[in-house]
């Protein structure tokens, strides 16, 4: 007696979920473009800010090869007016600003080694909790974020300890940035664990073998962070040099275009005395300090670039964890 032959049954088609229930991995482009209104939105205010940022340093370098009457009258918006060099030519004749430009370099190349070098040595001794006295020693360095003995105090240390008129008076004051040293600390306790060190430590690996070999190579992103923000700080500082150095030809080049800038209203405004020699003295004024600006900005927005992947990392890495 033969049997009969029961075909399975098709089962219906799974339900396709909606675009609002499908997990942000798995949504297509037509899902990403389904709510018009907030795209709309959102794209205007990210261009509205774009705008915000990028215009104001067009506008800078547009004005510094433009006529100041022109930037006063209103008619600098997106091309320059009475297009002019005579503000470059002015701070690039002072033979000084070469001086300005390395001595710059110099501070903020050994600036940021310094720092970043203290902050990720001192940052990880911290994170360890086997050290003694770390909590006393976190409570110090947190203190100094809200008790400061003032400019008299620190002029007071700087001389006493013979460092007036020389290069360690502009990096070692103000090397240890305590936010800084709190990101990296919460960085190497969230993101290097003990079981690490201790399986480094079974391979006969030291403290100090650990931290170059392995904890440095994990904390690349963290140490381009540090890089960056000591190297914007540092190369942009100029309050420590104009308090702490005596030699003109020490000065870092924003303290060397800030004394342009004022030679050059004082000696054009010196000589006959007539308004036609004051409004010069205001013209060149102008267009010096325009141009000083987009001199010492063009060496950052060079360099920031190529570090602003590493930058973006490392500020997520670095952040406190809950």
């Amino acid at each position: 007696m033969t049997q009969k032959t029961i075909a399975p049954k098709a089962l219906p088609p799974a339900p396709t979920p909606s675009p609002q229930l499908r997990p942000a991995s798995f949504r297509t482009r037509a899902d990403r473009w389904a709510d018009p209104t907030f795209n709309v939105f959102a794209i205007g205010l990210l261009l509205t800010a774009i705008v915000a940022i990028i215009y104001p340093m067009y506008f800078i370098v547009i004005a510094s090869v433009s006529e100041p009457s022109e930037i006063l009258n209103g008619n600098v918006w997106l091309l320059p007016s009475g297009f002019t060099l005579d503000g470059y030519a002015r701070v690039f004749s002072d033979p000084t600003i070469m001086r300005g430009f390395a001595n710059s370099v110099l501070y903020t190349v050994i600036g940021t080694a310094i720092s970043v070098a203290t902050i990720l040595c001192g940052a990880y001794a911290l994170s360890r909790k086997d050290l003694y006295g770390r909590t006393p020693l976190m409570f110090i360095f947190i203190l100094t974020m809200f008790i400061d003995g003032g400019l008299i105090a620190r002029y007071l240390v700087v001389r006493d300890l013979g460092m007036l008129d020389s290069l360690w008076a502009v990096v070692l004051p103000g090397a240890v940035g305590v936010w800084n040293l709190i990101i990296a600390r919460a960085f190497f306790e969230n993101n290097v664990p003990g079981e690490l060190r201790d399986a480094a430590q079974m391979d006969g690996a030291n403290d100090l073998r650990f931290f170059f070999s392995v904890v440095l190579p994990l904390s690349k992103p963290l140490i381009f962070l540090m890089i960056m923000i000591h190297l914007v700080a540092t190369w942009n500082a100029f309050f420590d040099a104009l308090i702490f150095l005596d030699s003109e030809e020490k000065y870092p080049l924003q303290l060397v275009l800030r004394n342009v800038l004022i030679q050059s209203e004082v000696s054009s405004a010196g000589g006959t005395g007539s308004l036609d020699s004051y409004a010069a003295a205001q013209r060149l004024g102008e267009l010096i300090k325009y141009g000083m600006i987009v001199v010492s900005t063009i060496p950052l927005l060079i360099v920031l670039p190529f570090m602003q992947k590493h930058f973006t990392k490392g500020a997520l890495l670095g952040a406190v964890k809950s």
